[in-house]
């Protein structure tokens, strides 16, 4: 639904690159002629015929008819390109739907990982840093895993092989959960360390090779208002599993039965997935260009593309931000405010339903003031209300509520603006390298980040007696950090990017900003009814 609404309001463009099927059909016409195929003028059929007699017209005249055959078969292969490029979309939907699940649940900061590591397993804050570091530690080892295998095989198919391991990685736990011993929480830590860091290698391989098929065939001039929408999409599809993972955990007291049921119906989620991944029908919009053989001639354009560089190094400091204490704030939510799963979940899904429906309006805005400016709109509207963090209390705990509808839908647009930015600024040359440097860097501090605020948080634990007023100083860090790291992201130079003013004054209007916060729908319908009592 979401690519068919995209793609119609261009119905006379062919999706593969942007011509029209009249504009093919002119090329095609201009082939012909330099190749004497084409029908010739009058003159030039009289010049023939004195020169080569009757002959020269009867061949004439039978040429007429191939420029029309060509146009005919050309306008019939640009239908199906784009029947292809609209299918693909749908099916791209529909897998990210069925794949949520298992994504979410395989994020360090989850409702299903937290009731696993201090519900069913009661492991230290020491341990739970380190568990939420290892998915950045795969993301760093997979640019030695990723950059190789794409000399041999497309990304298409390194991202299902990927996938599909990492979906057998999921299973096995499913099946060994009853055996890791609950009251030995040394044990239960190195089990799960052991299979959370391979099952977060062939994520991570997974979510590179993606990216790079992505690139390979979605138009640019949809990306933004189309993952807008997909993304959307799939908040409804991550919202209603949390709410599910929450309410049965809660209620069947955090059973080992329960995780391994919630484990089981996110696999056969991702079969389905994995399957309408494999059968879309997608084509590279245009051939694409040979990388370097030399990976140190790859190095070598990855490192000459200045904005990349300044762009990933805003994301090595924002992913220090947010996963230093970040994974901290579920834990607070369980052991200081004594929130069970389904109220964790609850609040979740708040935030997941204003993302979703916030996407569109962010799409718009991403495509008419580009990425740049919106992302640091939507960072700073963001992070502001993560200040609230540092004064919640049992007695005020209620806020939270309006605290995650409102990071929901403000920082979705700096989410999707992340992904959309990336792909403008991948160099073609080296392509899946600068996609691993940029993983593999961001990732290694992401990695660090937890461990170290893991570390922080039990030293401070230990020297001061009230653990309210040591947590509200830790959440301190990741505002700070990342309001001073929009600094960075302004330094990014994005061709046809506007300034960060003029993305505020476009959000000044009402409709806009409605939008942003969820309620275009609502606004959309008051302004439409009142044009209809205006007729």
């Amino acid at each position: 639904m979401a690519a068919h609404q995209v793609l119609a309001q261009e119905p006379a463009r062919v999706r593969d690159g942007g011509a029209t099927l009249e504009e093919i059909g002119g090329d095609e016409r201009r082939w012909h002629a330099g190749k004497g195929l084409v029908k010739d003028g009058p003159d030039q059929r009289a010049r023939n015929a004195h020169r080569n007699g009757p002959i020269a017209l009867a061949g004439a005249a039978r040429l007429t008819h191939q420029p029309r055959v060509t146009a005919s078969l050309t306008r019939a292969n640009a239908q199906q390109h784009k029947a292809d490029l609209l299918r693909s979309l749908r099916l791209c939907t529909a897998e990210g739907v069925m794949a949520m699940p298992i994504v979410t649940m395989s994020l360090p900061v989850n409702v299903f990982m937290t009731a696993l590591v201090t519900k069913a397993y009661d492991l230290p804050k020491t341990t739970i840093g380190l568990i939420s570091a290892l998915p950045f530690v795969g993301n760093f080892l997979q640019i030695f895993i990723a950059a190789f295998l794409a000399r041999w095989r497309p990304p298409k198919v390194i991202c299902v092989g990927a996938a599909a391991l990492h979906l057998a990685c999921w299973a096995l736990l499913g099946a060994l959960l009853p055996l890791i011993p609950r009251g030995d929480a040394t044990a239960a830590g190195l089990w799960l360390s052991a299979w959370f860091l391979a099952t977060s290698c062939f994520g991570a391989v997974a979510g590179v090779s993606w990216n790079a098929w992505i690139q390979e065939w979605v138009p640019y001039r949809i990306r933004g208002k189309y993952f807008g929408r997909r993304n959307g999409t799939l908040q409804f599809s991550t919202l209603g599993f949390m709410l599910v993972a929450g309410w049965s955990l809660a209620h069947w007291d955090y059973a080992i039965p329960t995780f391994q049921a919630l484990i089981a119906v996110a696999c056969v989620m991702r079969v389905f997935s994995l399957r309408w991944q494999w059968i879309s029908p997608t084509r590279a919009r245009r051939a694409p260009p040979a990388e370097p053989h030399s990976l140190r001639e790859q190095l070598r354009v990855a490192l000459g593309a200045r904005s990349l560089l300044v762009f990933i190094a805003f994301g090595a400091v924002w992913s220090f931000a947010a996963n230093c204490f970040g994974p901290f704030y579920h834990v607070f939510m369980f052991e200081q405010l004594d929130l069970s799963a389904f109220d964790v979940g609850l609040l979740a899904t708040l935030a997941q339903l204003s993302g979703a429906l916030s996407l569109p309006a962010w799409g718009r805005l991403l495509d008419r003031f580009g990425n740049r400016p919106v992302m640091a709109a939507s960072l700073i509207l963001w992070q502001v209300q993560n200040f609230a963090w540092c004064f919640l209390t049992p007695e005020n705990r209620g806020m939270l509520h309006l605290m995650w509808i409102w990071g929901g839908a403000t920082g979705a647009g700096f989410i999707l603006g992340q992904f959309t930015l990336l792909l403008r600024l991948l160099p073609p040359e080296a392509r899946n390298l600068a996609i691993g440097l940029n993983l593999a860097i961001t990732s290694l501090f992401a990695a660090v980040a937890p461990i170290t605020g893991g570390i922080v948080l039990t030293w401070a634990l230990t020297r001061w007696s009230d653990p309210f007023a040591v947590h509200h100083a830790c959440f301190l860090v990741q505002p700070v950090l990342a309001l001073l790291g929009c600094a960075l992201l302004l330094r990014v130079r994005e061709p046809q990017a506007s300034p960060l003013t003029m993305v505020f004054g476009a959000m000044r209007n009402f409709r806009t900003l409605s939008g942003v916060f969820g309620l275009g729908f609502l606004v959309n319908h008051v302004f439409h009814r009142a044009q209809r009592e205006a007729k």
